[in-house]
């Protein structure tokens, strides 16, 4: 049932999405997490986590390609090629703040996306694009390469999230303190 989500209820489409969240948000906070912690996370019994996944590897699995979706999506909601590039960074970073769980659950062990092939890696041609869109608008600054500013604000958010979930900076703070940090950096 993991992977067929055609054939599922609305109410198990809650409970399967409501289960691989909580395995990001727990996992992200704590990589030797039980199935018990994550099922008390999810509000259902492990008894129902092993009706959707029946081991911890196709949990695992299916939170990862769940993960990459989630981000995608976000940054694709943020409209990054609309609006000015100050803008729409501002709402990218906003984005993936937002996703932070999920950032965290893909990028802070490296087992986790090791074995995951680059069609199905993260997709960074929207901030690729926006990067490079910033550069021509004199916003970011140009003697930086692309990939670097995107290394650079991908850390970031990284350890933005990070030390959100570690209590060391407020949730409300996330947000604003990448920006200021992105933009002193590699704006121009």
């Amino acid at each position: 049932m993991g992977a067929v989500t055609e054939q599922l209820s609305g109410s198990q489409v809650r409970t399967r999405n409501a289960i691989l969240a909580a395995t990001a948000s727990v996992i992200a906070r704590n990589r030797t997490a039980t199935l018990p912690d994550i099922a008390q996370a999810a509000g259902v019994g492990r008894t129902t986590v092993h009706r959707y996944f029946p081991d911890r590897d196709c949990l695992m699995t299916q939170t990862r390609a769940d993960s990459i979706r989630m981000l995608d999506k976000a940054i694709r909601e943020a409209a990054t090629d609309q609006g000015p590039a100050r803008d729409a960074m501002r709402r990218a970073i906003a984005a993936m703040a937002s996703a932070g769980d999920r950032i965290l659950f893909l990028f802070d062990d490296p087992a986790v996306m090791r074995d995951v092939p680059p069609a199905e890696q993260p997709n960074e041609d929207l901030v690729l694009d926006l990067i490079r869109r910033g550069q021509e608008e004199g916003v970011f600054t140009s003697d930086l390469s692309v990939e670097w500013i995107e290394h650079t604000l991908f850390a970031l958010v990284h350890w933005a999230c990070r030390d959100a979930n570690a209590g060391t900076l407020p949730r409300h703070a996330v947000v604003p303190t990448i920006i200021r940090t992105f933009e002193g950096g590699c704006g121009s």
